[in-house]
C-alpha cells in the first residue's frame, strides 16, 4: 500500500529532517503518491538514490516509446518543446547535447566571473532597503542575483530582466491548478522570447553563452532548433531558480543561528565549507524527475517491476545518518560532506560551480554590508511555498539592524504586506 504523505505541507518544509526520518522508517524505497506525478516509488537513502541516478540503463527518464516521464499527453506543444532538454534525456541524446553546452561553457570561464558576481551582489546588497524597511530578501536579493548573473552569462539584454523576474515568479507559484495555467502562459512567452534571441545571435553574433551555442551549432554541433530553445530555457531557469532558494534558505538559517553567523563572519574563507553544508541542509531541490523502471529489479531489498516509476529524494539522501553524522544538525564545519544536491551520474548538475560561487558571494556581500541584519518577524512566521519537489521560502522579511528598537506604526503593516504577498 502506498504511503500517504503531503510533500507540500508546511510541516514537511519547516522541518525536513523530522519528516524524512519518519519516512525512512518505512524503508529505503517507499511507494507513495506524488503531486502531478501520481503513483511512484521514492528513495530515502543515499545508496538507493545513487544507484538510481547512476544506472541509466535500468532507470530511464523516457519510456521505450520516447515519452518523458511525468509529461502528460494534454500538455501544449510548446511545453513539450521546452521539456525536451538534457534533464529529460537518456543516452545517447544526453551526451550529444551535454557536449554542446559543455563546449560553450568551456569558452566562458566561470571561475573568472567571480569578481563580477561579487560586484553584482554588492550592488544588490547596497540597494536592499532602497524601498524601505523591512525588505523581502527573496524578491529584492536572492531572486535577482542569480537571474542577473545567468542573463549576463547568456548575453541577454539587462533591460529584459524584469521579464525574467516575472517568469520566475510564475514558476514559483506552481502550487495549484491556477498556478499551473499561469506557468503555461509564461512558458509560451518565454519560448517566443528565446527564439527571438537565438535568431538575433544567428544574424548579428554577440557576447555570451547564446552566441557561443550558436557558434557551436554553426560549426556542426548536432542540435535541432527546438533543442536549442529548450537548452537556453534550461540554462536560464535552472541557472536561477534553485540558486535563489539556496541563498534565501542559507540566509534564513544564519539569521536563526547567530553563533553560526558569527563564526562565518570571523573569516570569510570559511564560506566555501559553509555553502557545502547549506547545500546539504537546505536542499532546495528535494526530488529528481521521475524515471521509468525498465526491468524487474531489487533496489535496496525492495522489489520494483518493469514499468514502475521511481523518483530519488535528494533531500533524504542528504539526511541519511549512515552517511552524515547527526544529519539533522546544521554543521558549517562538516567534513567530509557527501551531499547529493547536485545529483550524480551523467546528469550531475552542469551549473554546480556557478551556484557555489553565487551563494558564496551572496552571503559575504550581504553580511558585510549589513552585519546586524535580522529577521523582521519571528521565525515561526516564515512560510514555504506549496511547490512539490522544491523547498522555497515564500517571503523573508528582514531589517537592517536586529538590535534596534522597533518604531511604532508602519513597520508592522509593511511586514504583514510582505508575508501576504
Amino acid at each position: 500500500m502506498a504511503l500517504r504523505l503531503d510533500f507540500t505541507s508546511e510541516a514537511f518544509f519547516r522541518d525536513p529532517p523530522k519528516a524524512i526520518a519518519r519516512l525512512r522508517m518505512s524503508g529505503p524505497v517507499v511507494a507513495t503518491r506524488f503531486p502531478l506525478v501520481g503513483d511512484v516509488w521514492i528513495t530515502t537513502t543515499h545508496d538507493a538514490t545513487a544507484q538510481v541516478l547512476k544506472d541509466g540503463t535500468t532507470f530511464t527518464l523516457r519510456r521505450e516509446d520516447g515519452d518523458v516521464a511525468g509529461l502528460r499527453w494534454w500538455m501544449p506543444g510548446y511545453v513539450r518543446t521546452i521539456a525536451n532538454n538534457m534533464l529529460t534525456m537518456d543516452e545517447p541524446d544526453h551526451t550529444r547535447l551535454r557536449s554542446i553546452v559543455d563546449e560553450a561553457f568551456r569558452r566562458r570561464a566561470i571561475v573568472a566571473m567571480e569578481p563580477r558576481i561579487r560586484a553584482i551582489a554588492d550592488g544588490l546588497a547596497d540597494e536592499l532597503f532602497a524601498d524601505g524597511s523591512p525588505a523581502d530578501l527573496v524578491q529584492r536579493y536572492a531572486r535577482i542575483l542569480p537571474l542577473a548573473v545567468i542573463s549576463e552569462l547568456l548575453g541577454l539584454p539587462p533591460a529584459d530582466r524584469p521579464r525574467f523576474i516575472a517568469w520566475a515568479n510564475s514558476m514559483s507559484s506552481l502550487t495549484n491548478v491556477a498556478g499551473f495555467f499561469r506557468l503555461l502562459f509564461a512558458f509560451r512567452k518565454m519560448r517566443a522570447y528565446l527564439e527571438g534571441q537565438l535568431q538575433i545571435a544567428r544574424v548579428q553574433g554577440g557576447e555570451g553563452l547564446i552566441a557561443e551555442l550558436v557558434q557551436v551549432e554553426r560549426e556542426g554541433g548536432q542540435i535541432t532548433p527546438d533543442e536549442m530553445v529548450s537548452m537556453v530555457f534550461l540554462l536560464l531557469a535552472a541557472g536561477s531558480e534553485t540558486t535563489t532558494h539556496l541563498i534565501s534558505g542559507s540566509v534564513y538559517e544564519l539569521l536563526k543561528n547567530p553563533g553560526l553567523r558569527d563564526w562565518l563572519e570571523e573569516d570569510w574563507r570559511r564560506a566555501g565549507l559553509a555553502v557545502e553544508e547549506f547545500l546539504r541542509f537546505v536542499s532546495p531541490v528535494q526530488f529528481s524527475k521521475p524515471r521509468y523502471v525498465r526491468r524487474d529489479i531489487e533496489l535496496e531489498g525492495v522489489r520494483l517491476k518493469k514499468g514502475d516509476r521511481v523518483m530519488v529524494m535528494l533531500a533524504a539522501a542528504n539526511m541519511d545518518p549512515d552517511v552524515h553524522d547527526q544529519p539533522e544538525r546544521l554543521d558549517l564545519e562538516r567534513k567530509p560532506n557527501r551531499h547529493m544536491s547536485f545529483g550524480t551520474g551523467i546528469h550531475f548538475c552542469l551549473g554546480h560551480q556557478l551556484a557555489r560561487i553565487e551563494a558564496t558571494c551572496a552571503l559575504q556581500a550581504l553580511f558585510t554590508r549589513w552585519p546586524r541584519l535580522g529577521l523582521a518577524v519571528d521565525a515561526s512566521q516564515i512560510h514555504w511555498r506549496k511547490r512539490p519537489g522544491i523547498r522555497m521560502i515564500a517571503n523573508l522579511p528582514v531589517i537592517a539592524d536586529a538590535g534596534a528598537t522597533p518604531q511604532p506604526g508602519s513597520a508592522t503593516a509593511d511586514v504583514s504586506q510582505l508575508l501576504a504577498s
